[in-house]
């Protein structure tokens, strides 16, 4: 059982800086296999689970949460999606997932996974230090790293581990660690952003509808049976104030007008927000008694719903890795760890840009590339091959 009287270094074998979903999920595994693990977050509980994001799960990742005893809500609370639209020349087209690749998503907003992870980390013991200040890890080439940081009382606190995972979210700190001669930095950014709202109405559609129109890109999505969360494509330098709700459900309206007739259902915003674009992946993602996941190593534009599936693909990949590691003296699985993840990484970096460039429209774009777009989107909706390979990629490959 880990101590933590105050004044004292903490002992533990895996210190974890970040409180997210990722970090959460790997202490947890961790403590299933009797692996002790300590973490660090400068946020409150409640402002995590009241900061909504993006609420897609791929399969994978609700067995994550269903199989290892963490909470079922993902099932009872959350909506299974068996499939997915696109919407092109103002019509709907279904894309199966179930028919496709006998796989489903589940809409299950990600800070609800959070506070279900929270919830079974206070339930089973495990150790987290909730608002702390002036985090900062030292001696990752050590056999012995630290993390010295101050805890909500205003203590000064030290941990003292045998391995350190960044899980501290794309403003990494722990990603810093990595000397900038061993750190490659792949970045890029994109030409749009996504202007978010949250309001007030019933759903308009039972599944995502993902629509490309000549007034740009919109995302109709869930959140509940009264909330629901639409986004359209902006400038990255839109200020979401200068918007009025009117203006809004206007250009929403305009970016699913079609033969079909089909019209969003309206209601009260009470939340919006500009969402840029960028893409980020850091190689290697170990370095020494340094690990990082989720965030902290890559981050992908929202459009293929990969950001918190791929944070947990990396903790599937880094539980057992450890845990081999600490229990059994086995490394070659931490060894491997960086190259294993990585693989996924890349592979959901492709299908997030590609889908991101498929479905967006540019400035500067000529009716060639308007054209060649809806060929694009033609060869998905219109081949059994092409919706089974787009069904994979969104609903995430095998393990």
């Amino acid at each position: 059982m880990v101590q933590h009287t105050p004044g004292q270094t903490i002992q533990t074998q895996v210190g974890i800086v970040g409180g997210g979903p990722a970090g959460l999920m790997l202490s947890h595994l961790l403590a299933r296999e009797g692996i002790e693990s300590v973490v660090v977050e400068t946020r409150d509980p409640e402002t995590i689970r009241n900061t909504h994001r993006a609420g897609i799960l791929e399969a994978a990742s609700v067995r994550m949460l269903t199989e290892t005893g963490v909470q079922g809500r993902v099932l009872t609370e959350g909506h299974e999606h068996r499939g997915t639209t696109l919407r092109y020349d103002g019509e709907n087209h279904h894309i199966d997932f179930q028919d496709a690749v006998g796989q489903s998503v589940w809409l299950y907003p990600q800070n609800e996974v959070f506070w279900d992870l929270a919830q079974a980390r206070e339930r089973d013991g495990g150790v987290v230090f909730w608002s702390v200040a002036d985090t900062a890890v030292r001696g990752i080439e050590t056999d012995s790293p630290r993390i010295t940081f101050t805890d909500a009382e205003g203590t000064g606190r030290e941990i003292q581990a045998q391995i350190v995972v960044g899980a501290d979210g794309s403003r990494s700190m722990c990603r810093q660690l990595i000397p900038e001669e061993v750190r490659t930095d792949n970045f890029m950014e994109y030409p749009f952003a996504w202007f978010g709202i949250l309001c007030e109405a019933p759903p308009s559609w039972p599944e995502l509808i993902y629509a490309n129109s000549d007034a740009g890109f919109a995302l109709i999505s869930q959140r509940s049976d009264t909330v629901q969360r639409m986004y359209f494509q902006c400038d990255p330098e839109t200020n979401a104030d200068d918007w009025t709700d009117e203006q809004i459900w206007a250009r929403l309206q305009e970016c699913m007008q079609g033969p079909d007739g089909f019209e969003l259902k309206e209601g009260r915003i009470f939340d919006k927000t500009v969402l840029k674009f960028r893409s980020y992946v850091c190689e290697p993602l170990r370095h020494h008694n340094l690990v990082l996941v989720g965030d902290a190593g890559h981050t992908v534009p929202p459009t293929g719903a990969k950001g918190l599936n791929l944070a947990f693909c990396d903790v599937r990949v880094l539980a057992p890795a450890l845990v081999a590691w600490l229990r059994d003296g086995d490394e070659s699985g931490l060894a491997g760890y960086s190259a294993k993840a990585l693989e996924r990484v890349w592979k959901a970096q492709n299908f997030s840009y590609w889908a991101t460039n498929m479905m967006h429209t540019r400035q500067d774009e000529n009716p060639f590339a308007q054209k060649r777009r809806r060929g694009e989107l033609r060869s998905i909706t219109d081949s059994e091959r092409g919706r089974a390979y787009f069904s994979e990629c969104y609903t995430g490959w095998q393990d």
